[in-house]
This record gives structure tokens, C-alpha cells and sequence, in this order.
């Protein structure tokens, strides 16, 4: 997974996955599936984590780029990748 503007990388992980919004520790709530048309093949999913709060700023940050593809709740993520 993709965990931007996470900038103390020397910390250990966190025992459950955290909002990728810069300077947040939340619990992660959703899972946001991007990708960059001009890097990524059409298929290729990067992720990014949000909490409640930061949901739709994140959503809306890749949305107005045209990166954004899915949002959806992490346990339904987690289960999906699970039956792969």
C-alpha cells in the first residue's frame, strides 16, 4: 500500500492500518484505488487510507485529477483481497 505524506518512516508500524492524510493517526475507515493514467496501466490500483474525517478531502484531491477509480470501506477491501 501507498502511504503518502507519512514523513517519520523510522517509527514502527502501526498494529492497524492508519489515514494516509498527512499528520494523521486515525484508524483507516476506507480505502481509496487511484491511478495515474500517464504512469499506470489502466488496470494497475494504488491505494491510499483515509479516516472519516479525511474521506472526501483525499477523494476530492484525486478526483479533480482524474485519478480516483473506487472507495470503499476497508474490511470490504480486506475481504475481497482475501478471496483472491
Amino acid at each position: 500500500m501507498n502511504f503518502p505524506g507519512l514523513s517519520d518512516t523510522s517509527s514502527p508500524s502501526p498494529s492497524t492500518p492508519q489515514c494516509s492524510a498527512k499528520g494523521c493517526r486515525a484508524d483507516a475507515v476506507w480505502v481509496l484505488a487511484w491511478n495515474n493514467p500517464k504512469v499506470h496501466t489502466p488496470e494497475r490500483r494504488k491505494t491510499w487510507l483515509a479516516c472519516e474525517e479525511h474521506r472526501e478531502h483525499l477523494s476530492k484531491f484525486l478526483g479533480m485529477r482524474g485519478f480516483l477509480k473506487d472507495v470503499v470501506r476497508l474490511t470490504d477491501w480486506e475481504s475481497s483481497a482475501a478471496d483472491r
